[in-house]
């Protein structure tokens, strides 16, 4: 898995940066409507699920661990085609789509994160941005009643801070794949 990760520094980047990319839309668009807010949803779950899947398919000959990125980007990409296809869905299933969405890609950043642990010293980034996700999940289907302006803050800052989280990690694991590319020793890696 440590492998993984180091090969795929590429995909957590790239994660982070959509994440990045759909927060700030949504921060700085708050009078965004329910269905610009399901379109930006779909987009950021498509395109996160869609650079899940090319990691896992890519690494799945030389990796064991590369059904837990397969695994996140189909429920990804489920859930965005869920909000395309029935784009009248009313906001309370959208708000349950977005939280079980949050949820599942937490556990599976949790799952990466204990695998990862021992190699990498700031795997504790993995775990806090799985934590946030399980969090941000939970709160949304708990308070599925907040307000379209609610719900579009509280999304885009989540989105923006574990999109911050996984770029950063990206960038981490990415000088930990140079280093092992290179042949020098190494220590587990931290910021």
């Amino acid at each position: 898995m440590d492998e993984l990760l180091g090969r795929a520094w590429w995909m957590l980047i790239l994660r982070g940066t959509v994440a990045l990319l759909f927060g700030t839309l949504a921060l700085f668009l708050p009078g965004l409507t329910l269905l610009l807010l399901i379109i930006l949803f779909s987009a950021y779950a498509i395109a996160g699920g869609v650079v899940a899947i090319v990691a896992a398919i890519r690494y799945r000959a030389t990796h064991g661990g590369w059904w837990m990125p397969l695994l996140l980007g189909i429920c990804s990409i489920g859930a965005g085609v869920i909000a395309v296809l029935v784009p009248g869905i009313t906001a309370l299933v959208l708000v349950a789509v977005i939280g079980a969405n949050a949820i599942i890609t937490g556990v599976f950043d949790l799952i990466a994160a204990t695998r990862l642990h021992r190699r990498l010293r700031n795997a504790w980034m993995l775990v806090l941005t799985g934590v946030l996700s399980v969090l941000f999940g939970i709160f949304v289907l708990l308070f599925p009643g907040a307000g379209a302006l609610a719900l579009v803050w509280l999304i885009g800052v989540y989105a923006m801070f574990t999109g911050a989280l996984l770029f950063v990690l990206g960038i981490t694991a990415r000088a930990w794949r140079h280093e092992d590319l290179t042949g020098e020793p190494h220590a587990p890696l931290h910021l």
